[in-house]
């Protein structure tokens, strides 16, 4: 029954697929280009190459293929997404615009001399015809709008209604992929913990979630990321989850630099669900040797708090699920207690394990818009603080991109979120 509903899903979506690219092809190409021109074929072959090399990108990271098959489909496979779906967006509202421009032109045409009625005739014929008529004078019918005419400004809106949405949509992803390639932006917000003992007023600590490290953000991509993190100078560092899309053969240099990490207290790191996609357990292993302290299912006393840490819920398809009775069951609950977990679903569990303050990423921020809408029916909070009951939830946008390294409405970001005593 399952793999039916699966399959049902799949027509739909293909179906949907093909008719978005009708549509943007016969808008872009069918209707602005003349049959049997080069751009018309150029732009039905592109019509037919781009969705293919956006399903290689996205099924070559689990199909086994070569690292760097993955890394040539990546960039145009995954900007083609983001693309289509700004410029669908944009021929949408330029279908609002296009009749207002037919009738404009249409006006502008009629009120020139070459689309004006002709003047009836004048001199002795007229007049002789006009006293014969009793002295009425009809004026010829106006001459009917050449349909050579209406062709050309039928082209002339579709190429500009066309070249504005192609302005608009491409431009719309390009600067969202300089927002991603730039890196994320330190976001600062101070949380007031009612069990924070005095001592720890002021503790800093570094979220950093989603760096999604794959075909298109690597090795530079951390560095990045690892730059902005020590500049804060923090107290701690928190890893929170989907630190990779793929295995630690292909991106292990490029997680290297996570190895100069640097803080009072440490790094820590809780697994997401995209680690269970790229083989958890070794990724674990891995940024261990690297100089993170892994939190599975476990916690450590820091000055002042307890930081626990759980798997994330993607682990339970292998017996390494969330577990918060190991992590916060026999704890002092007079102690506060500050706790990683990659998706903000979990809350309610914190909830009852009494947490403080628990710090997630994995919406992204719905990282292209109009995505925040639709993360916000499977999340309780998308992005940044609320409160569930005396549990405080922060949501960080993330560091990266998973899929288009593109982001619209939901800017990048590192989060120092500072631990404030109601004691102090």
């Amino acid at each position: 029954m399952a793999v039916v509903g699966f399959a049902l899903v799949a027509i739909v979506v293909l179906a949907l697929l093909v008719a978005v690219h009708r549509y943007v092809w016969r808008r872009f190409v069918g209707d602005t280009t003349t049959a049997g021109s080069p751009l018309r074929r150029a732009g039905t072959v592109a019509a037919y190459v781009l969705p293919l090399l956006s399903v290689g990108a996205l099924v070559s990271g689990r199909s086994g293929v070569p690292f760097w098959l993955q890394q040539v489909l990546a960039w145009p496979g995954y900007l083609w997404l983001a693309a289509l779906l700004y410029l669908t967006l944009a021929l949408l509202v330029g279908e609002a615009v296009r009749p207002l421009l037919r009738r404009l032109l249409a006006r502008r045409a009629a009120g020139s001399p070459a689309g004006a009625a002709p003047v009836p005739e004048t001199g002795p014929a007229a007049s002789d015809a006009g006293a014969a008529a009793a002295g009425t004078r009809t004026a010829a019918p106006p001459a009917a709008v050449p349909a050579a005419d209406t062709s050309s400004r039928r082209l002339f809106v579709a190429r500009a209604v066309g070249g504005a949405a192609a302005v608009a949509g491409l431009g719309t992803v390009g600067y969202g992929t300089y927002g991603v390639l730039r890196g994320p932006r330190v976001k600062r917000v101070t949380i007031p913990l009612a069990r924070l003992p005095r001592s720890a007023h002021g503790f800093r600590i570094a979220v950093v979630s989603d760096i999604h490290l794959g075909p298109i953000l690597g090795r530079d991509h951390t560095q990045r990321i690892v730059d902005t993190v020590n500049r804060t100078q923090p107290d701690l560092i928190a890893v929170v989850g989907d630190l990779v899309d793929g295995s630690v053969a292909d991106l292990g240099p490029a997680a290297e630099p996570l190895a100069r990490l640097r803080s009072r207290h440490g790094a820590f790191f809780v697994t997401g669900n995209h680690e269970y996609y790229s083989g958890a357990a070794q990724w674990v292993d891995h940024v261990r040797e690297l100089g993170l302290h892994p939190l599975e299912n476990s916690r450590v006393e820091i000055a002042g708090f307890d930081l626990a840490g759980v798997n994330d819920i993607g682990g339970e398809s292998e017996g390494h699920g969330p577990d918060f009775d190991r992590a916060l069951g026999d704890r002092d609950r007079t102690r506060a207690a500050v706790l990683m977990a990659h998706q903000p679903v979990l809350i309610d569990e914190a909830v009852a394990h009494g947490v403080d303050l628990q710090l997630s990423g994995h919406t992204h921020g719905g990282q292209l818009w109009p995505g925040n809408y639709i993360a916000e029916l499977s999340n309780p909070t998308v992005a940044g603080l609320e409160r569930y009951g005396d549990t405080q939830l922060y949501v960080t946008r993330g560091a990266g991109a998973w899929g288009p390294p593109v982001r619209v409405g939901a800017p990048s970001d590192i989060t120092v979120v500072e631990l404030a005593s109601r004691q102090a």
